[in-house]
């Protein structure tokens, strides 16, 4: 069996004795939210501790014997040791003990133990191990820790940059300058895997005229094992050893050759080293080459079978989140790229080039589409989710047409809305509130609104001073960056008693970084506190945030912010943080008041940074777009009014001006007087109460642990039962899954011909109800083998059903050879205006994860029921 193998200290032993533990806290990286643990790496010196990006394995590196056995002899040191020993013991068996325990033993028992393994791009698990760039490192990073915490059986693959993504420099001009330090990953808390033969455990890809091969490594998160690919090998081309030098950079042909890496290459590195996960999580489409390299496997296994039936034996298996809320956001290959990547891996599928490239199109039958990642995901899982409720209506909206025929309101994406994993990101004086007043019910269970039920009952004077400490601390902060070069203003000039704003985002255009500026004038008056009414001392800005380096706006954006920052003007009121990474991010939430939030509506598919902000006490002040959407409720936070959902017909620039506007009055009629509102004992008595109310409704539902728990039972559970139930047989011969690719394709021969006749709806004489009855001709299917239902709901301006119920017509009887009669009824709702339905016919089943296939769905037209009339169709 594989092994792993950390760095090893020059002394002759691996650390003194007494402090020799301190290695394994180290390899585990949820010492990032184990403050027994941060206090003994600090220990060991604070300035090493701090320059090495707060990484225990390069400060133990660089320590001198002396001191470390300095370090042994200390009674102090060694205690904080032995606790954060004993506290990451104690995690370890409750989490084996803990949620996943309880809840899975409900898994039906198969022959394969459940397993998810969780394939994404990045992960953001701690400032010093930079292989993120944003969002989507930073919510990967926080799945695995909760995953850990709740005991789920769970395994991770990414890749091991080895310059990570870059760091961010101001010049003189206020212009971003990229810098790519090594990452040094033999000083990072990442191992090597060993073979038996104590060598480097390496697989291999497929490249044109080459195999690449790709080093494992692997980091830990409690009882979770983050599996990294590496390229940055002698055995490689200095070519090939660039594709996992940086993140999200290069050309298309470096993209998708990283993409081959993760997905191929990681579905291999797991077969390696001897992981057996029976659920795929593919966290947005950069991986989805892993469900071709599943779907070979089990035609290589199983070689008579059809592509589309090792399909149907793999799809049940994978769960894929698509973060992206426009097309545009997608990664795309064009046919020629792709040909010349996989102009033989596709036979290895069963599949001719145009059977392969369909798979990543949505119109199949146009050969000049691209190839899409996230269209390729689609098409090879049967389970698909946003990651808010509104970012999952626009994902309906956005994918409707590989559904032909599906009302947009029943295509199968779903939603998990996001989370943050509360341990790694409450501020200590917060947290030190909290233990106080909750106890550590709110560390044991951060998804339980009880643990948060004595919020209410802390003194306001408690709170309030907390939240003063904590902006106190963020100003020294910023003070201290801008000490070292790290700021774009005059830090000095920020008050530690002033309403403090923080935005913090990646400069792409929609997230609007520059909104607030759009009227320099009125903002440098409310800056300075002219309108806030009398005795008003306005409020500071904190910005940060990176563009990519291949965006010049985005870079413009940050420049044009730089030099607000600058103008003597704003009186220091203005600062730009430089190099936006966890680490900033940490300090931003936990000391504003106010997080900003100002993107297109719709554009945004969660964003998680408000969520941290929330548990700390800082309010949000946002438009209604991703996660606010669905967390906004007007006492315990802001809403920035806007000019709807993109797209819409809202012109630019009125939006523009619309939305500013209504972020200036924000500010100046409800954020500054509610602040500044102070009793005789100085404590703004009505901001308080929204920050209980912000902490309390919040925390319990915007974080990872009931995000995971979501994920689990909504999809993993059932994608386990199903793919095992349809892979395994009496003869481990996928009979299950032959049998409904055959079923399926019986559907498509016959679909043609299935129609509904004739259709009747009329209110029910007895009582409130519908009463439908509808004639189906099914083609020579039978009438256990399909779904024939009733869609109802309201009706849009067009006469459509978008959003309806189904209700099941059942008691077929026979009008002729190949037709049927279906009754049924359902209840008429009160509050629908327009109230429509349609009967319409789906394939059914029981082995599908869902019954909508594309282009098997027959219904007839949304017809209106009028108050006293029925309807025929």
């Amino acid at each position: 069996m594989p092994t792993v193998q950390g760095w090893t200290p020059p002394q002759l032993s691996p650390l003194p004795d007494p402090i020799a533990r301190l290695l394994e806290v180290a390899y585990d990286l949820s010492w990032m939210y184990r403050p027994e643990a941060w206090a003994a790496f600090e220990r060991l010196d604070r300035d090493l501790w701090n320059s090495t990006g707060h990484n225990p394995v390069r400060t133990i590196a660089a320590l001198p014997a002396a001191r470390l056995a300095m370090l042994s002899k200390d009674p102090a040191f060694v205690e904080l040791v032995e606790a954060a020993v004993r506290v990451r013991a104690s995690a370890t068996a409750a989490a084996r003990s803990g949620w996943f325990s309880r809840d899975g033993s409900k898994l039906p028992a198969t022959l394969r133990p459940f397993q998810v393994a969780y394939f994404c791009a990045e992960f953001g698990l701690t400032e010093c191990f930079q292989i993120y760039s944003g969002g989507l490192g930073l919510l990967a990073g926080d799945h695995l820790k909760s995953a850990a915490d709740l005991g789920l059986p769970f395994i991770a693959v990414g890749l091991l940059y080895r310059n990570g993504y870059f760091h961010q420099a101001l010049d003189e001009h206020g212009l971003q300058q990229e810098v790519y330090p090594p990452l040094d990953a033999p000083t990072q808390p990442v191992k090597r895997v060993l073979g038996g033969d104590g060598l480097h455990l390496k697989v291999y890809i497929d490249l044109p005229g080459r195999a690449v091969a790709c080093a494992i490594w692997r980091a830990e998160v409690g009882g979770v094992r983050l599996y990294l690919l590496d390229t940055n090998i002698d055995e490689n081309t200095p070519e090939d050893r660039e594709i996992t030098a940086n993140l999200y950079l290069g050309d298309q042909r470096r993209r998708i050759e990283q993409e081959i890496v993760l997905g191929i290459g990681g579905v291999r590195a797991l077969q390696a080293v001897g992981e057996a996960p029976t659920v795929f999580h593919m966290n947005e489409g950069h991986a989805a080459f892993m469900a071709l390299e599943r779907i070979r496997l089990i035609r290589s296994a199983h070689l008579n079978l059809s592509f589309d039936q090792a399909r149907e034996a793999a799809s049940p298996s994978h769960v894929f989140t698509t973060h992206t809320p426009v097309p545009a956001g997608i990664d795309h290959f064009n046919t020629a790229l792709v040909k010349h990547y996989f102009g033989h891996y596709h036979d290895t599928l069963g599949l001719d080039l145009e059977g392969f490239m369909a798979l990543g199109r949505e119109n199949v039958a146009d050969r000049n589409e691209p190839f899409s990642m996230a269209i390729l995901a689609i098409r090879t899982s049967k389970w698909c989710n946003g990651v808010s409720r509104l970012h999952g209506r626009v994902s309906r909206t956005m994918w409707k047409n590989i559904w032909p025929g599906v009302p947009e309101g029943d295509i199968p994406i779903g939603h998990v809305t996001n989370g943050i994993h509360a341990a790694g990101w409450i501020s200590p004086i917060m947290a030190a509130l909290y233990d106080k007043h909750l106890g550590d019910a709110w560390r044991a269970a951060p998804d339980s609104a009880d643990a948060w039920a004595r919020i209410a009952s802390i003194p306001d004077r408690d709170l309030w001073q907390a939240r003063r400490d904590c902006r106190a601390a963020f100003v020294r902060y910023c003070a201290a960056r801008a000490k070292s070069g790290h700021t774009g203003g005059c830090a000095a000039a920020l008050d530690p008693e002033l309403l403090t704003i923080g935005f913090a985002r990646r400069f792409a255009g929609y997230k609007r970084a520059t909104l607030m500026f759009r009227d320099p004038e009125r903002l440098l008056k409310l800056l300075n506190g002219a309108p806030g009414g009398k005795g008003s001392r306005g409020f500071q800005l904190v910005i940060a945030g990176k563009s990519h380096p291949g965006d010049s706006w985005g870079k413009h954006l940050i420049r044009e912010i730089v030099d607000f920052a600058r103008d003597p003007r704003f009186k220091g009121r203005v600062l730009f943080l430089e190099d936006y990474g966890i680490d900033v991010a940490r300090e931003m939430v936990r000391g504003c008041d106010i997080w900003l939030n100002t993107p297109i509506r719709g554009l945004e598919a969660s964003g998680t940074s408000g969520m941290k902000a929330a548990m700390n006490g800082v309010l949000n002040a946002s438009i209604l777009d991703g996660w606010w959407d669905e967390g906004f409720e007007a006492d315990l936070g802001f809403k920035i009014d806007d000019r709807g959902i993109f797209p819409n017909d809202a012109p630019d620039d009125d939006r523009e001006d619309f939305e500013s506007d209504a972020l200036y009055r924000l500010i100046e009629r409800t954020i500054l007087p509610e602040f500044e509102d102070r009793g005789p004992d100085g404590v703004p008595a009505r901001w308080v109460a929204r920050l209980k109310r912000c902490i309390q409704r919040l925390t319990p539902v915007f974080n990872t642990h009931r995000m995971v728990k979501e994920y689990a039972t909504k999809y993993y559970f059932p994608a386990h039962t199903l793919a095992t139930r349809l892979a395994a047989s009496e003869h481990g011969d996928m009979r299950e899954a032959r049998e409904l690719a055959d079923h399926i394709d019986r559907y498509r021969r016959a679909w043609s011909g299935v129609r509904i006749k004739s259709a009747h709806a009329a209110p029910d004489p007895h009582g409130d109800g519908v009463n439908i009855a509808a004639a189906v001709r099914l083609a020579g299917l039978r009438p256990d083998e399909v779904r024939v239902e009733a869609w109802h709901g309201a009706a849009d301006e067009h006469g459509e059903i978008a959003e309806g119920v189904a209700v099941p017509l059942a008691s077929p009887s026979a009008l002729g050879d190949t037709t049927f009669h279906y009754t049924g009824a359902f209840d008429r709702p009160t509050h629908i205006e327009r109230h429509a339905v349609c009967v319409r016919v789906l394939p059914g089943d029981a082995r599908l994860a869902s019954p909508h296939i594309p282009g098997l769905i027959a219904s007839s037209p949304p017809t209106a029921i009028e108050p006293d009339h029925g309807l025929h169709v």
